[in-house]
C-alpha cells in the first residue's frame, strides 16, 4: 500500500520550538568576543607597537637590538617634551627603520652647540642622563631655531648618534612622529619602563 503526499497545508505537523536562553547565550557570547577583539586591537595599535633598536646612538639607556615598545597614542593627545624618547620616520622615509632619539628642544626653542656644551634658550642643557661633551656640533655650530612643529633630537650617545645636528636628519617633523618609547620587552634584565 502506497501513502499519497496530499498537497497543501498539513495542520498535524509540529512547530519547533525556538530555544531562547541558546540564543541568548550565544548572541552574549558573540558579542563579549567582538570587545575583547576590539579591545585588542586598540591596545596593541595604540600603545603595542613593538620595534628594535638600530645601533648604539642610545646606549647607555637603549642598546642595539633592545625590544622596546611604541605608546602611539599619547602624541595625539599632548605633544613631546623636552626628555622624551620619540620614535620618528627620518624626513617621513617610510622604508627606513624607525629612529629613535631624546627630545631636547620644543618649539620656538633655540639651540646652539659650543665646545661641545649643548645650550637650550641661551642656558646650558641640564641632562637627564651622564653624557660626553660632543665632538661635533653639526648644524648646532650656529645657533638653530625650532620651527613650529619641529623638535630637536639628540641621541644619548652623543659622538655616535645621526640626529637632528645632521643635514640628512635635521629637526624632526611632527607628522614623522611615530610615538614614545615607554617600555623594554627584551632582555629580560631591562623588563621595564623607560
Amino acid at each position: 500500500m502506497r501513502r499519497h503526499r496530499v498537497n497543501g497545508l498539513n495542520f498535524s505537523r509540529r512547530r519547533k520550538k525556538i530555544n531562547i536562553p541558546l540564543i541568548k547565550e550565544i548572541l552574549t557570547w558573540t558579542v563579549e568576543i567582538v570587545i575583547v577583539l576590539a579591545a585588542a586591537f586598540v591596545l596593541v595599535y595604540f600603545i603595542g607597537l613593538r620595534t628594535s633598536v638600530v645601533g648604539q646612538s642610545m646606549a647607555k639607556t637603549l642598546d642595539a637590538r633592545d625590544e622596546i615598545l611604541v605608546n602611539r597614542f599619547i602624541y595625539k593627545v599632548t605633544q613631546p617634551k623636552a626628555g622624551d624618547i620619540i620614535v620618528f620616520l627620518p624626513n617621513g622615509n617610510e622604508k627606513s627603520h624607525y629612529y629613535i632619539k631624546r627630545v631636547i628642544a620644543v618649539p620656538g626653542d633655540t639651540v646652539f652647540i659650543n665646545k661641545g656644551i649643548l645650550y637650550v634658550n641661551g642656558e646650558e642643557y641640564e641632562e637627564e642622563i651622564e653624557c660626553e661633551k660632543m665632538e661635533d656640533a653639526g648644524l648646532a655650530d650656529e645657533e638653530i631655531t625650532v620651527g613650529e612643529d619641529e623638535y630637536f633630537v639628540l641621541g644619548d650617545n652623543r659622538n655616535n648618534s645621526e640626529d637632528s645636528r645632521y643635514a640628512n636628519i635635521g629637526n624632526v617633523k611632527r607628522e614623522y612622529i611615530i610615538g614614545q618609547a615607554w617600555f623594554v620587552v627584551s632582555p629580560f634584565e631591562k623588563f621595564g619602563f623607560l
